[in-house]
């Protein structure tokens, strides 16, 4: 690379960022935001009915955990290899994982919330002639939101940042202006992507933030207090 050349160009963000590419800098942020969301939400609907079960049933929590520990734990590269021939290069190879990866976050913190939930509310409902199911909406599961929310942040966040690995086999978002970088020695590209997941990030942990306090307006009254 040219000694001279500037470090960042915004000449090459602007005629990028909205080409007839499927390289363009917008097509690979819907790509992005696609395959950060979908693990996220599907993460959070199977993580609350089997975080749910794990309380209940208290013997299928530490094979439950073991389980998602050791998913977690496993590289991201691996698990793509053993996809591949069941999912190709598409953008499911790279959701399955990190669905996985906010389970082993999201169970735990599920089963943490429903345990932060005092012993006498539940007796206070009990006594008042609460259901179970009604006990469990309208009294444990909203104690139990900062908790389960809390999981969510590093959940959405880490997933973000996680779809770059996808870049591996194509699939990676943003994470392709890495690639495109690495290959042609050019630092623009790099730069422009670790900034737009840098936003993403910022911008998924305060929407989290924001379904977290009008999900509890209560604590926001205990703060005001």
């Amino acid at each position: 690379m040219d000694d001279e050349q500037p470090l960042f160009r915004w000449s090459w963000v602007e005629s990028n960022w909205n080409s007839d590419s499927p390289n363009s800098i917008v097509n690979l942020l819907e790509a992005h935001v696609v395959m950060s969301l979908v693990p996220v939400v599907l993460g959070l609907l199977v993580s609350l009915p089997l975080g749910l079960a794990c309380v209940r049933w208290r013997f299928l929590y530490q094979p439950t955990s073991a389980v998602m520990n050791v998913i977690y734990a496993l590289p991201s590269l691996p698990l793509f290899m053993l996809l591949i021939p069941q999912t190709g290069l598409t953008r499911m190879t790279v959701i399955i994982p990190l669905t996985f990866y906010a389970l082993a976050v999201l169970v735990p913190a599920v089963v943490d919330g429903m345990g932060s939930v005092p012993d006498h509310v539940r007796q206070s409902a009990v006594a008042m002639g609460f259901t179970p199911l009604r006990r469990l909406v309208q009294v444990e599961l909203p104690i139990a939101v900062p908790v389960v929310l809390a999981g969510l942040r590093v959940v959405t966040v880490s997933s973000i940042s996680l779809v770059s690995v996808g870049a591996l086999i194509g699939q990676g978002g943003l994470g392709n202006l890495f690639t495109d970088a690495f290959q042609r020695d050019f630092y623009t590209p790099a730069i422009a992507g670790i900034v737009l997941i840098v936003l993403l990030a910022l911008v998924g942990d305060g929407i989290v933030l924001a379904a977290q306090r009008l999900l509890t307006p209560w604590m926001r009254a205990r703060r005001a207090s």
